[in-house]
């Protein structure tokens, strides 16, 4: 039988994620967006491609990115955040622009990857919680993505910094997907399958 903590514990994480997550929607910086937007878009216009990289939970945010990056007329590549200095910057070619993210901005094994990406001379999107840290410090724009406390037992496990990880980059993908002039015949062209699709048939 689950445990009336349990549930007490429950209403103050739900409690927390809405105050964190409107706290994290009212704080949204339009202008680094919007510099974040044209950093792409120019790497775009020279032959550029998008990559996002994380460690550890950012590293499933990076994955979510750039698929829904790539759905909406931005194609994006994933790069494994500790194999990038093991041979996975092959991907990167010089002009591409990196989105790495990370909460805390100091996480060791995510510099290593940033000077690795600097090196292949691409550019770097930091999304981070903290605006001084040393990854924001290394990159070309910073998409701030700061939470008062994680939420869940112990305030350790990414919970509501994850949240606002996802938020900025959806924000970001939104400007994106309007310099695209991503319409529906071009969204549905990438989802053929599932509803969508089904939906798009429909409209024949």
């Amino acid at each position: 039988m689950i445990q009336e903590k349990s549930i007490d514990t429950l209403k103050n994480f739900l409690a927390s994620a809405k105050e964190n997550f409107s706290s994290s929607i009212d704080s949204v910086d339009l202008d680094a967006c919007k510099k974040a937007a044209e950093l792409i878009l120019a790497a775009q216009a020279n032959g550029g491609r998008i990559h996002v990289t994380g460690i550890g939970k950012p590293g499933h945010v990076a994955a979510y990115a750039a698929s829904l990056l790539s759905s909406t007329g931005n194609p994006a590549a994933f790069l494994h955040g500790t194999e990038a200095v093991h041979g996975s910057c092959g991907q990167l070619v010089a002009g591409d622009v990196v989105i790495a993210i990370s909460n805390s901005g100091e996480t060791v094994e995510l510099k290593a990857t940033v000077n690795a990406i600097h090196n292949n001379g691409c550019k770097v999107i930091a999304v981070t919680g903290n605006p001084d840290s040393w990854l924001s410090k290394n990159s070309e724009c910073t998409l701030l993505a700061g939470v008062s406390e994680e939420g869940g037992p112990l305030n350790r496990a990414p919970r509501n910094s994850v949240n606002a990880e996802m938020l900025i980059l959806e924000a970001l993908s939104v400007v994106l997907q309007v310099e695209k002039d991503w319409d529906p015949e071009k969204y549905v062209r990438c989802h053929p399958g599932g509803k969508l699709g089904e939906l798009r048939e429909n409209e024949k």
